[in-house]
Order: structure tokens, then sequence, then C-alpha cells
């Protein structure tokens, strides 16, 4: 029987890699669904805090919508200022019926002077990558890892890395009691 996972996100990226990185640490067949939650963060957080928030409350508005599910992922993209510059990554947050929680953040990267201007005027970074690229939707797409990159990395693989990283108590059982011991 398919696991039901439930994805805080209609974005077909967050989805693949959801569905990519469940069937591959669980060896099992999932069923997804993507909806839509609010994530009670900004548009684009501007913070490692913020945005782990926003992947959290993702989680949880999600399980209010449908508490039957086995897993429910939260998967938010932020930035974060560095000294010099400013760095985009992703959060994960999956948790289980049992009620066991998991987090994990993506690798980082830094942004060009070009985009973090825009970012630091209020903006999203999906549609400043756009004209900065000169693409259309590309937070649906390969995202910003993607368009720096030349698609060696694309926002799927990114997210696809985090999210098994946040299953690593779900495949480690014995060393991740639940609740936890501590």
């Amino acid at each position: 029987m398919a696991l039901q996972l439930i994805v805080a996100s209609t974005n077909p990226v967050k989805l693949e890699a959801t569905r990519m990185a469940f069937e591959k640490a669980l060896s099992t067949t999932v069923h997804i669904n993507g909806i839509k939650v609010d994530s009670g963060v900004n548009d684009q957080p501007l913070s490692q805090s913020e945005t782990a928030q926003g992947a959290l409350q993702r989680v949880q508005n999600a399980q209010l919508q449908f508490p039957k599910a086995d897993f429910w992922i939260g998967i938010e993209g932020g930035v974060h200022p560095l000294q010099e510059g400013m760095e985009a990554f992703g959060w994960v947050v999956i948790k289980h019926q049992s009620g066991q929680q998991s987090e994990a953040r993506s690798a980082g990267f830094r942004l060009p002077p070009k985009i973090t201007q825009e970012l630091l005027k209020g903006r999203e970074l999906g549609p400043v990558n756009d004209e900065v690229f000169g693409k259309h939707n590309s937070k649906h797409q390969s995202g910003a890892v993607g368009l720096l990159t030349n698609d060696l990395i694309t926002r799927t693989e990114l997210y696809y890395q985090a999210i098994l990283l946040a299953l690593i108590p779900f495949i480690q059982k014995e060393l991740y009691p639940f609740p936890a011991q501590v």
C-alpha cells in the first residue's frame, strides 16, 4: 500500500523532489497530494529562522487540512544575509502521523549582487530570477540554483537532498527513538 504524503505546496519541483526522496529512502510507493497552505511568513523569507518557521507552519497547516495522511512535508525556500551578499537555501520539515518530526536544510549558495539588491528591496527571488535570466516561472523549474549552475544542480535536486536528510530519523529508526529520549 502506498504511503499517503501531503506536501504543503503545489509547486511541481517540490512534489517531484518529495516523490523521489521518499521512494528512494523508504523503498515504497507513494501517493502525493500537493496543497496550497499559508506559510505564515513573508513570500520571500529573509533569514534562516523565518524560512524554517515557514516550512514548519506549512506542515502544521497541511496537517489541519488533511489529518489522516502518513506524512506531511513542508518545504520553504529562503535567503539569508551573508557578510557580503546573500545566500539562498531551503528548509524541509517532515512530520509523521505518530507525531515524530524532523527538519533539514539544503545546501546554500551565494546569490549575485544584482539579485541580492532586488531582494533587499522586498522582492521575491523567483520573479527576480526570471527578469535577470529572461525566463518565465523559473521557481517551478530549475530555480535559482539551476539558472546559476547552468542546470548542473536543479532546484529539484537541491530539495531532494534536503528531504533525504530530513528523512534520516525515519530511515534509521533505531537510532532516533520517538519520543526522543534525552
